[in-house]
């Protein structure tokens, strides 16, 4: 099984990765710095930096429905941030 989940592609994380030279990824929860690095530079061919690891708390969600309110969460989630080293790049709008 894969350890990086999928990339983090938002406004907030185009304007970090211009200006340091940062990506975002969605990864496994057991998952640790070691392992997305190695994770990372086996995928895309670049040079990692440094790693820094978020546990992303999941948000209380409610609605109201014919049957009443039903309550719920979002699920938690590991993020990984990833500086590069100088001179590389992830480009994930190449394949668009």
């Amino acid at each position: 099984m894969s350890i990086i989940i999928k990339p983090v592609v938002s406004e907030k994380m185009t304007k970090i990765g211009e200006k340091h030279n940062r990506v975002a990824f969605r990864v496994r929860r057991d998952a640790n710095k070691i392992e997305i690095k190695k994770a990372v530079e086996a995928l895309y061919n670049v040079t990692v930096e440094s790693v820094n690891t978020i546990q992303v708390k999941g948000k209380h969600k409610s609605r109201y429905t014919k049957a009443g309110m039903i309550e719920g969460t979002t699920p938690f989630y590991k993020k990984a941030i990833i500086t590069l080293a100088e001179g590389s790049n992830i480009d994930f709008y190449s394949n668009i």
